[in-house]
């Protein structure tokens, strides 16, 4: 590695000490709220053991369902193996609470790539979309990355529109991730002229990044993936559905049948795990976003525009890097899956993948495959070619890969 590379290294860090103690001080807050519903759950050592078969109302699973209803602030939760990813969960949810003629709106414009097709707005069509089964979609822009509040007020003062979907996370696009407080602000806005409709929180990337979640400023559900922030790459499969009872229930019977929902499902040695990863969780969130503070004020000393800056507030784990050609991109993702501990000596390349529109690199040399919590980058290969960072078990290790894709774009 360059000299002057590494001595860059010792000014960032010196420069963003400050930011990582107040990471610091929400990571405990979080662990606290850890620790006190595990404790007030009373959480067993037989809670850790699983299930097969039907798994008929087995009590580890439950208990970590309520678990989760507690951190959260949620009436339910629906916590499970069977739930493959985020998007799945997301699937679900929208399959279980719209219905034929149901009208779904985004205030956040454009929803992930894979969203769009599990909707029927993306370029990639699927005859199980729900534009298939006549439900209908709008969707309000952002303004300057702000809620455009009059525009939503003015629609749902209609009373027509069933559910409104948040996405926290930016996905593959160029806008910033929402802070807590400014879905706070919006859901009241909401609440001001329309009480009925249900609002529904794209979590995925933002747990534990601030010290409140969705449930708790006013959303009635709101979805995310263990292979992402409560997982800690501890957890090796699953997702969570979290909100008002009567919601998670029909969730619970679209995941497995009418008239069953939450009563099935086997933990499948999942147990233990999930409840290990919630527990690291706070740390290990904290370490990406330490992980992200770091690329940020590297990459952007660099000369490279890098969003969110190192010292914006943070709403996710999720760190853009702007590289202005295919090449740089390409070869700081391979970068980083050499800077990893598994599959270093893998060169990923760009390819197409199911449910996004232009090729995709990704690269993530992880323990648990597609865990994004652990130090993982992707983009499309579109202009202006942006590399999507997140993760970093340990903030040693994601500084340590950083750097070696920092070198390897540079060579």
């Amino acid at each position: 590695m360059k000299q002057d590379t590494i001595e860059l290294s010792k000014q960032v860090e010196q420069e963003i000490k400050p930011l990582l103690e107040k990471v610091d001080k929400i990571c405990e807050e979080n662990s606290q709220k850890v620790l006190r519903a595990f404790q007030e759950c009373k959480l067993q050592e037989a809670h850790l053991n699983s299930s097969t078969g039907y798994g008929i109302d087995e009590i580890g699973r439950n208990k970590i369902e309520e678990i989760y209803s507690h951190i959260f602030k949620a009436e339910d939760a629906l916590v499970r193996s069977q739930l493959i990813s985020g998007t799945h969960a997301l699937a679900v949810t929208l399959s279980a609470l719209l219905r034929p003629e149901d009208t779904m709106l985004s205030i956040t414009g454009e929803p992930y790539d894979t969203l769009q097709t599990v909707i029927g707005i993306g370029k990639e069509k699927s005859k199980s979309s729900l534009k298939e089964f006549n439900i209908h979609y709008e969707q309000i822009d952002l303004i300057e990355n702000e809620f455009n509040t009059s525009k939503i007020q003015e629609r749902l003062k209609k009373q027509d529109i069933k559910l409104v979907e948040i996405q926290r996370s930016r996905g593959y696009s160029t806008r910033k991730s929402l802070t807590i407080e400014k879905i706070e602000k919006v859901i009241q806005a909401i609440r001001e002229v329309n009480k009925k409709v249900i609002i529904m929180v794209d979590n995925c990337y933002g747990e534990f990044v601030q010290d409140k979640e969705p449930i708790e400023i006013g959303a009635d559900i709101a979805v995310g993936s263990l292979m992402k922030n409560l997982g800690a790459g501890i957890a090796t499969s699953g997702a969570y559905i979290v909100g008002n009872k009567d919601l998670i229930e029909l969730c619970a019977e679209r995941l497995t049948s009418p008239g069953i929902g939450k009563e099935i499902g086997p933990s499948l040695n999942q147990n233990s795990l999930f409840i290990k990863g919630l527990f690291f969780a706070p740390s290990v969130v904290a370490s990406s976003v330490k992980t992200a503070i770091f690329a940020s004020r590297m990459l952007q000393k660099l000369g490279y525009q890098v969003d969110p800056q190192y010292d914006e507030i943070r709403a996710d784990i999720v760190q853009t890097i702007h590289l202005a050609t295919e090449e740089n991109l390409v070869k700081f993702c391979q970068g980083i899956q050499m800077g990893s501990p598994i599959d270093s000596d893998v060169i990923p390349y760009p390819g197409d993948m199911g449910g996004y529109n232009d090729k995709v690199i990704m690269a993530a040399g992880t323990f648990t495959q597609g865990s994004t919590i652990e130090l993982s980058c992707d983009g499309p290969i579109r202009e202006p070619y942006i590399a999507y960072m997140q993760g970093g078990l340990t903030y040693e290790y994601g500084k340590l890969g950083i750097l070696k894709a920092i070198e390897h774009m540079q060579n």
